[in-house]
């Protein structure tokens, strides 16, 4: 059954990358990979619940049984992230342009830019969405009765991170709807206190989703999930990549690097 949940997963992701990547060459918009980054990971919460619940199960309490929490908290939980993701995308990007990163990998790869996008932006986010949701695989489909302390510190870890996230992303759409922030930094709210609360938030979820998956001491190699969010939160497509373009395009941005933690939060120097 585990061999299935793997497969399962990896159709599911299959199917979901080649259709977007189907839309985005008639839209010539690759930055809708970004929107259905988040609903990937439900979509596979779903599929591991489907493949792993007893055929004589038949209702939706059967499936989310309070004394098996580690398969309805990570299903219920990734849905409510991923969800709240992938909308707050569609609201952000609708009516924009293409994401810069997109549009300078188009101006670079030239005419062959549709076929080259399938593989090196929508597969290779295939693979990672697979390794990175390993946890959320392992955790529904083992599930097994009782609360461990793991339960509790991820579903901590996580609110923490939710709330993070969430709250970050709202103050710095309303920040930004004002025209006359245009060109400024902000700096109240969450933002006082981390330059990027978004990428702290989502790593405290990440991190948090793992522990409950693997709260009954199971499957701890999975632990590359969270390591490799990590990473590309703070080294690839997270921090490094952002820092660097904000520094040049914002002037004030200089001077809330030295007053401002990078990452973890803390109080103001």
């Amino acid at each position: 059954m585990w061999v299935n949940v793997l497969g399962g997963s990896a159709v599911g992701i299959l199917i979901l990358m080649l259709s977007t990547w189907g839309v985005s060459v008639v839209l010539r918009n690759t930055s809708i990979v970004d929107v259905i980054w988040g609903i990937g990971f439900a979509i596979v919460a779903f599929i591991s619940l489907i493949i792993t619940v007893p055929s004589d199960r038949t209702s939706v309490g059967d499936f989310f049984e309070w004394e098996s929490p580690s398969r309805w908290l990570l299903v219920m939980l990734t849905t409510i992230w991923g969800s709240r993701l992938s909308l707050h995308l569609a609201v952000r990007n609708y009516g924009q342009p293409e994401d810069k990163r997109y549009a300078a990998m188009r101006a670079n790869w030239g005419e062959g830019y549709w076929w080259k996008s399938l593989f090196i932006v929508f597969l290779l986010q295939g693979v990672v969405m697979w390794v990175v949701s390993l946890p959320l695989q392992a955790g529904i489909a083992h599930a097994q009765n009782g609360w461990k302390l793991f339960h509790w510190l991820g579903l901590v870890s996580w609110v923490i991170g939710f709330y993070f996230e969430a709250v970050g992303d709202w103050q710095l759409t309303r920040f930004r709807a004002d025209p006359a922030n245009k060109g400024k930094v902000l700096q109240h709210g969450l933002w006082r206190y981390t330059r990027h609360p978004n990428y702290f938030g989502d790593f405290c979820i990440w991190w948090g989703l793992f522990l409950i998956a693997v709260a009954h001491g199971e499957h701890l190699w999975t632990i590359i999930s969270p390591v490799v969010m990590s990473y590309f939160l703070l080294k690839i497509s997270g921090v490094t990549l952002l820092e660097k373009s904000l520094v040049r395009e914002k002037s004030e941005y200089a001077d809330y690097v030295q007053h401002t933690n990078v990452f973890f939060p803390g109080p103001r120097r």
